[in-house]
């Protein structure tokens, strides 16, 4: 074996160095846009979590981010490593939760996935009538995008999960719940921060701000079909970034995005949230809770008891 062909001993060991800290550290830098940030929100010092990036870096053997006073952006191999760490660390956290549902024998756990706030209309208060009428239930939740929560529901992971749209597959039930406003996410300096509503017709000269991870994927999904009927399709960009980047990028007057009535909570004060009106009034995303016919969990059919209580419409059939 040649010089050119022979493994570099300390990249060969890199795999069995490399700790979820770091991925986790680095993941979430790159989805808050800054170190500073992301340290805050892992209540961990700033030193610690750059410290934590740059010792991946050089078991990696390349630059993940450039930096600057700015913040920091992910380089062509940093994007390239990032999305393949998210999907990682997503298995991760899916596998984790599968075994803590295993764990839970009883017939008083109930794990819920959910693609949306806690504070979304209802949801809060569907949780907290399911401890108060349902008896003594122990409730988890995962959050995932609408795809990995059908994986979880399927996996039995999840008992029953919440998101705004309509899974359609044969072997499932569903029941429509709730419905949600979609609003439009300017800056303040944008001239269409000054209506009271906006319509589609509104943003044929705007760039469009979508994501492509967590919640962004699944109302860009919902709205894409409206773009392309409306002749917007072609002024929207589509980053791999979270929603957080993608407000980033709204506030800076690169574009505008979307979001849940829901979210707007999330959004930053030097944005302006405006509803989205079509001819037939505000648009809207109706929330549907989908579980599996053959789960006999106590525990989901007391919830589901509830959720017929709360909401009149009839049980959708798989």
């Amino acid at each position: 074996m040649d010089a050119h062909s022979s493994p570099n001993p300390d990249r060969c060991c890199a795999g069995h160095t490399i700790e979820l800290k770091h991925l986790r550290s680095a993941v979430l830098a790159c989805g808050c846009g800054s170190f500073r940030r992301a340290a805050d929100l892992l209540a961990v010092r700033h030193s610690a979590l750059s410290r934590s990036v740059a010792q991946l870096e050089h078991l990696l053997g390349t630059t993940l981010f450039e930096r600057s006073t700015a913040g920091i952006r992910p380089t062509v191999a940093g994007r390239s490593f990032l999305s393949r760490a998210t999907a990682i660390l997503e298995q991760i956290d899916a596998l984790i939760a599968s075994m803590g549902d295993a764990a839970h024998t009883g017939s008083d756990h109930l794990c819920v996935g959910l693609c949306t706030s806690i504070s979304a209309r209802n949801l809060h208060a569907i949780l907290a009538d399911a401890g108060r009428r349902c008896g003594r239930i122990e409730v988890s939740a995962i959050e995932r995008t609408p795809t990995d929560l059908y994986a979880c529901l399927r996996s039995r992971a999840a008992d029953i999960i919440i998101v705004p749209e309509r899974l359609m597959s044969m072997d499932l039930s569903a029941r429509a719940l709730w419905h949600e406003d979609i609003f439009v996410v300017l800056s303040e300096d944008n001239a269409l921060a000054a209506r009271d509503r906006i319509y589609w017709a509104d943003l044929v000269d705007q760039t469009i701000l979508l994501g492509t991870r967590e919640q962004a994927c699944s109302l860009a999904k919902i709205i894409e079909p409206y773009l392309s009927m409306h002749d917007i399709a072609q002024k929207t960009q589509r980053h791999d970034a979270s929603r957080h980047v993608i407000f980033g990028l709204a506030s800076a007057g690169l574009g505008v995005t979307f979001v849940l009535g829901s979210e707007t909570r999330a959004v930053g004060n030097d944005l302006i949230c405006r509803e989205l009106h079509d001819d037939r009034g505000r648009m809207q995303v109706c929330f549907h809770a989908h579980w599996l016919p053959g789960n006999d969990n106590p525990a989901l059919q007391r919830l589901l008891q509830l959720l017929s209580d709360q909401y009149q419409s009839s049980s959708l059939g798989g």
